[in-house]
């Protein structure tokens, strides 16, 4: 049983990790896989956990009557993750 999550997960890495990225030495992939792992665990979402995310974000925004914009003061920045290899999404207060 255990064997069937092991390749899971090591097809996961490899997958949307290591066929992009070339550890060029053993200190740099324990870099990326300590990297890919946090992504993985924090900001991912898991069909185990429902809908939701592992940390939600504690923005609250206020409803801008409609459901496709933000309501004003709002923008969506993103963090490049591995380079630019994924990003996380979050909402942030603009600056006036």
């Amino acid at each position: 049983m255990a064997n069937a999550y092991c390749e899971r997960l090591i097809g996961t890495i490899r997958r949307e990790c290591l066929d992009y990225l070339i550890p060029l030495n053993e200190r740099h992939l324990k870099r990326i896989l300590r990297e890919f792992i946090t992504y993985y665990n924090r900001h991912r979402p898991h069909s185990a956990l429902g809908p939701g995310f592992p940390e939600p974000n504690q923005v609250t925004v206020p409803g801008s009557g409609h459901r496709h914009r933000l309501a004003a003061g709002y923008r969506v920045a993103k963090t490049p993750v591995l380079g630019g290899l994924h990003h996380e999404y979050h909402l942030e207060k603009e600056v006036a």
